[in-house]
């Protein structure tokens, strides 16, 4: 009994998507979606892919200077893409100069994470000690515990 060689989904979708002529509609949003992860944070907010047509790239640059430079980086841009996407997916890149929307957030650093010492809520305790009324003493508690918190992340930071 001869065994069937079974493809990966992406290579079907793929077989499937060139077989109707999608294939370069694939290759646009791949590239939109890989581009912040192939060229860096840096130059993404300041270059945005446009378009795809064929294996030509267009960006949209958010000031003269940056094109300048980005002029000057297009081996390295498209050695990078080649990377990320694939070899010729991308060979040549055209510039010009517009608004750049930046949606994505940049990338955090893990959240710092604090907790109030026996101490700290002790000294809360002796500070909300004269508040009689059980909702103000509550806000107030909150405050101030998020000032005691604020503070200690930014120590740690």
């Amino acid at each position: 009994m001869a065994s069937k060689k079974i493809d990966k989904l992406s290579v079907t979708l793929g077989k499937m998507l060139k077989a109707r002529g999608l294939e370069s509609r694939l290759s646009e949003y791949r590239v939109l979606g890989q581009w912040e992860k192939a060229v860096g944070a840096v130059i993404a907010r300041h270059a945005r892919p446009q378009s795809v047509r064929g294996k030509k790239l267009t960006l949209v640059v958010d000031s003269p200077a940056w094109m300048q430079q980005l002029s000057l980086l297009k081996p390295e841009l498209l050695e990078k893409m080649s990377k990320k996407l694939g070899k010729d997916v991308i060979r040549e890149i055209a510039l010009k100069l517009g608004e750049v929307a930046f949606s994505a957030t940049p990338e955090e650093a893990p959240p710092v994470r604090v907790s109030l010492s026996r101490e700290e809520s002790a000294t809360i305790e002796t500070y909300l000690e004269e508040i009689r009324d059980p909702d103000t003493r509550e806000s107030i508690r909150r405050v101030i515990e998020k000032d005691f918190l604020n503070r200690k992340k930014e120590y740690k930071k």
